[in-house]
């Protein structure tokens, strides 16, 4: 593990942290929205991380410094309830809050940061400093939680102290993430069913919209209140269904006409997507890259469409994919609403595929467009 933040921490603040965590973003390659319908999803862990230095002090004032921008927060481990707004630090506290909850004590300390992970682009830095704070605590406070009890933990955070209804799935690919593989995961059991090989000679390339979405005050909560209402509704015709996981296309189709168009056109994304996931992992293990790259595309069509979760740019950048050599689909990756687009991309062009797609997008919108080409990395650690 590199430890690059443990100079910044010495440096500030004289002595060497107690322990030094590191928890990567992730990208959502398939299965958009899947997560909180106990559905299916295939994502990998980035190279780009958040890591988070601790080192334990007396009484009960906590300091967190980023090392980003030097910028330093305090604040009382007895006054944290609440969150504040347009504090980053609340994903810290609510991490603390959160296992309170669940019996855990933690006490004061000296915490910074130094992150590589994009703010508000889709990659999820806001789970990736939940983990790490997850696995920073777990190391000098003694708490000892499996993997899926910390991706709840932080997902708790989201949902509880945050206020957004988000599923599992950024906390599950940060903490399980595999070098050079992408997760199939189930969000029923809450399980990896197994890891499925990037493809060889290709890489994820992602396009920033730079239209930064924010969850606590986008339409993700509607969207889920609207995909557990039809999941209510089919279960009238359909009994054995619990969430939108267990209604195929077939059986969508059939109910149409008792869901309302709003709930219908939800349940029909998520439902396409799930369908979208199983043919992609059976599409990557035969080496069908071709055929993988057509569901990148059905997938962005479906969020245009059905979950009205895209916007013009992210529409724009995944439009110019089809013209541009070396690219075999493209799609919006996380939330929505703004953020990132991604880009399956052959490797030996994928620094010039950034170039040409940098220009026409200027070309075509006024408008630049950030660019990385993402590596496929492990999940969480702690030293």
């Amino acid at each position: 593990m590199t430890e690059s933040i443990a100079p910044f921490f010495k440096n500030e603040l004289g002595t060497k942290p107690e322990a030094v965590s590191r928890a990567p973003g992730r990208l959502e390659i398939l299965g958009n929205h899947t997560d909180y319908n106990e559905g299916l999803v295939l994502s990998a862990a980035v190279g780009q991380a958040t890591e988070f230095a601790i080192r334990r002090k007396p009484g009960r004032k906590c300091t967190m410094r980023d090392f980003r921008d030097g910028s330093t927060v305090e604040f009382d481990l007895d006054h944290i309830e609440t969150p504040v707004r347009g504090d980053w630090t609340n994903y810290v506290k609510g991490v603390i809050v959160q296992l309170r909850k669940r019996g855990h004590e933690i006490g004061a300390f000296d915490g910074a940061i130094l992150s590589t992970v994009p703010l508000s682009a889709g990659m999820s830095s806001s789970a990736a400093l939940e983990i790490s704070a997850c696995f920073a605590f777990s190391k000098v406070f003694g708490i000892k939680l499996d993997g899926s009890e910390w991706a709840r933990l932080g997902q708790a955070v989201e949902n509880q102290y945050m206020g957004v209804g988000t599923g599992l799935l950024d906390q599950f690919s940060s903490i399980y993430g595999k070098k050079d593989s992408l997760i199939y995961c189930d969000f029923r059991t809450v399980n990896v069913l197994r890891t499925v090989k990037m493809p060889s000679g290709f890489v994820i390339v992602v396009a920033n919209s730079m239209i930064k979405h924010n969850l606590v005050d986008s339409e993700y909560n509607e969207r889920r209140a609207s995909c557990e209402n039809a999941a209510r509704i089919l279960k009238k015709t359909y009994p054995e269904v619990n969430a939108l996981r267990d209604v195929s296309p077939e059986m969508l189709e059939n109910a149409s006409k008792s869901l309302a168009k709003r709930d219908y056109m939800r349940a029909a994304h998520v439902v396409g997507e799930n369908d979208r996931v199983i043919r992609g992992v059976s599409a990557l293990e035969r080496g069908d890259i071709a055929a993988f790259g057509k569901m990148l595309y059905e997938s962005h069509q479906s969020s245009m469409s059905n979950f009205e979760n895209s916007c013009p740019e992210l529409d724009c950048l995944v439009e110019l994919s089809t013209s541009l050599p070396g690219c075999a689909g493209a799609r919006l990756s996380g939330g929505g609403f703004g953020g990132i687009s991604i880009h399956l991309v052959e490797a030996a062009t994928a620094q010039e595929y950034c170039e040409r797609l940098k220009t026409a997008y200027r070309l075509r919108t006024g408008k630049e467009t950030e660019t990385i080409v993402c590596s496929i990395g492990d999940g969480a650690s702690v030293t």
